[in-house]
């Protein structure tokens, strides 16, 4: 299936092949095979997941509070109605609990284990028409300004390049677009604690999204290790 073929979701980038199998959309090689992805977890173990994230993540790594994470994200999205919204590291579907289910969703990760549930939540949550691509945060096959908002919510730090994940995400973006992002910063992190991933500060992120033609805005509250931002790209 290419582009032009592609009635049931959104646009894709010229020349990429998609096929669809059960609720997931996967790109396919030259030989028509479909890309797949080691997530860190491992898909064996998707359904420890969300034990995983509020048992260990938050309380230990954190030191952060889920229901404030909830709340912070629930408040600054609740304005966010009929639109185009992307989220690069779906997980198993969190945003369901927090996005209005008027939008139309887009959800990207390397784990099928975890999209599979995200699918269960989207679903359940009354989005109509939700897709889930198991895609990679720095290879995104989506066509350009497609997307009103995207998302990346606790995944930037796994996913490699933020300069050539900022690139992407501004090329995807309409004009007025919004890029939001929850990521642990190193200056929160509490002496002792280790978290995973490529961490980089505020000021770092700051400095990567104006170079990606973003303006930056913290949203300056307290959560943990957490750091909650806005990137707009202009209109």
């Amino acid at each position: 299936m290419d582009n032009s073929e592609n009635t049931w979701s959104t646009p894709l980038k010229p020349g990429i092949r998609v096929i669809k199998k059960g609720p997931l959309v996967y790109q396919v090689n030259p030989q028509g095979r479909p890309l797949r992805f080691q997530p860190w977890l491992g898909d064996v173990f998707a359904f420890l997941y969300d034990v995983f994230m509020t048992r260990s993540v938050f309380p230990k790594k954190f030191h952060a509070d889920m229901e404030r994470h909830l709340a912070i994200l629930s408040k600054a999205l609740d304005d966010v109605h009929g639109q185009q919204v992307l989220e690069i590291g779906t997980g198993s579907g969190a945003a369901a609990a927090y996005l209005p289910s008027d939008n139309q969703y887009t959800g990207s990760d390397i784990s099928t284990g975890l999209l599979k549930q995200a699918v269960k939540r989207f679903r359940g949550a009354g989005f109509a028409t939700p897709a889930f691509y198991v895609a990679s945060g720095v290879d995104l096959p989506f066509a350009e300004e497609s997307f009103d908002l995207c998302l990346c919510l606790l995944s930037l730090n796994f996913i490699g390049s933020h300069r050539a994940v900022l690139k992407g995400v501004h090329g995807l973006l309409r004009p007025g677009g919004t890029f939001l992002a929850a990521v642990p910063v190193p200056e929160r992190i509490p002496q002792g604690s280790t978290i995973h991933g490529d961490l980089l500060s505020e000021t770092r992120l700051h400095q990567l999204c104006q170079e990606a033609g973003f303006a930056y805005q913290s949203l300056n509250i307290e959560n943990g290790a957490l750091l909650y931002f806005r990137a707009g790209k202009s209109g």
